[in-house]
């Protein structure tokens, strides 16, 4: 018989501080493995607003062409490039060369994408480079003379 009022250890419920640091170590794991996989899913996500902003700015590119015969504007207070894509959030674009006949616009990366840039051209000539010591390097991205790199290795 047991006297009253005393406990018993079989009526004790918890956890041990051993198992809750195997817990702590499996979430540890857990997440070191993943934060990695899910920044890097994050990144590309952001990408097709460079590429998307490239081939729309290529189609009026050329609608500005048809409409001009040049693709350089003309005009003393003329910005950089003749049309525009409007506001983008991750890419500043911008025409880096601009003549009567031939033109290449960038997508620079901004922000978390700071050293990608795409480039496309009059003739849909796509390129890709990469800024040595950027985050988008570091990353393990790599640029790719023929088209716009939307995974690490240079994979298109």
């Amino acid at each position: 018989m047991r006297a009253q009022g005393v406990a018993t250890r079989a009526g004790a419920a918890g956890f041990t501080l051993v198992e809750m640091l195997i817990v702590v170590v499996i979430v540890a794991v857990l997440a070191a493995i993943a934060f990695p996989s899910y920044t890097d899913y994050v990144r590309r996500g952001k990408l097709p607003e460079g590429t998307g902003a490239l081939a729309t700015m290529r189609v009026k590119m050329e609608q500005y062409y048809q409409d001009n015969r040049t693709y350089a504007k003309t005009g003393v207070s003329a910005p950089n490039c003749p049309v525009s894509v409007g506001s983008l959030k991750n890419f500043t674009i911008t025409c880096t060369v601009l003549t009567k006949d031939t033109y290449t616009v960038q997508a620079a990366g901004t922000g978390d994408l700071t050293g990608i840039n795409y480039t496309v051209n009059e003739g849909n000539g796509r390129a890709t480079t990469i800024a040595g010591g950027s985050s988008m390097e570091s990353a393990g991205y790599t640029g790719n003379g023929s088209c716009w790199v939307t995974r690490k290795g240079g994979t298109c």
